[in-house]
């Protein structure tokens, strides 16, 4: 399969990596300094299972997505709609434009840019990278995908599932991406105002019960949506910190580098919604606008 990563940061590198790895036709597509690094010596995957060096081709240019059968949008949320323009003279027809992003409505967004024959899937990402330098991808823990049904979806699942990425596919990835959701908005905020990794974050006095808040608040504003959340929240959030203690949130990462973060796709999101569907939000709105507050200076 030829596959594109558009938006090739950790999460792109690190799916499209385990799909090279495996033997797919894969094209980062990416910054300048990353792009150079893999084109001299390969991506360097350094994961909890392995640490290589894998051959693949990298681009800057939205143009090496030609002849794609899937594409892994991977940039961030605030750049879904101008990416798909960019996107839409280049894919082919019939291609699946998978969206490994945070947030909750990335493909419906898509999908008012890419109209058929071109096919939007939504996709829940559950894994903890990072960039640790240019052609450097280093994975922390998990690494496995929800996908929503579609047409190509089970040749992708088994593709993904046969490089070492567990992959399911669900008639609810509305509410799983709203699980995915819930966890980011209590960990992500918290570490990156506090630039510490989520078992430190566990640690905090209050933390817990402040977590125990913002998923309330998140179940609510879901509820009044028709949402359906799949699990057990509280218990999930409880136990994600300690399956990958040394990870720091990608809105941390963003902030520690003086990047734009995602925020207002997180607790912003459940902010902006609870207000639409009258409920109360107060603690997911002091994280947005603490996380606001850092992000302006």
């Amino acid at each position: 399969m030829k596959v594109a990563v558009m938006g090739a940061g950790a999460v792109g590198c690190y799916f499209g990596g385990m799909l090279a790895r495996a033997g797919h036709e894969v094209v980062l597509i990416g910054r300048p300094s990353h792009v150079q690094a893999i084109e001299r010596d390969g991506l360097r995957m350094e994961t909890t299972t392995f640490d290589e060096r894998v051959r693949l081709s990298a681009s800057t240019d939205a143009g090496a997505v030609q002849g794609a059968r899937l594409v892994l949008l991977c940039v961030k949320s605030d750049d879904t709609e101008a990416t798909g323009r960019e996107l839409l003279a280049h894919l082919a027809p019939g291609a699946l434009v998978l969206t490994l992003q945070n947030g909750v409505d990335n493909a419906e967004r898509l999908r008012t840019v890419l109209t058929p024959p071109h096919e939007v899937g939504a996709a829940v990402v559950y894994v903890a990278t990072e960039m640790a330098g240019p052609g450097h991808v280093k994975h922390h823990g998990r690494g496995e995908l929800v996908i929503a049904p579609s047409a190509a979806s089970h040749d992708v699942a088994h593709a993904f599932s046969a490089a070492g990425v567990p992959t399911a596919i669900s008639d609810n990835v509305r509410g799983a991406l709203w699980a995915k959701l819930i966890l980011n908005c209590a960990y992500n905020a918290l570490s990156a105002i506090a630039q510490l990794p989520y078992g430190r974050v566990l640690q905090g006095e209050g933390v817990p019960a402040v977590m125990d808040d913002v998923v309330r608040e998140c179940l609510a504003v879901a509820a009044a949506e028709g949402v359906s959340v799949p699990g057990d929240m509280p218990d999930a959030v409880r136990r994600l910190g300690p399956t990958m203690p040394g990870q720091f949130s990608s809105t941390a990462q963003d902030l520690a580098r003086g990047k734009r973060t995602e925020i207002d796709h997180l607790n912003g999101y459940v902010v902006r919604h609870g207000e639409a569907l009258g409920v109360p939000t107060p603690v997911n709105r002091a994280l947005h606008a603490l996380v606001k507050l850092i992000e302006s200076t």
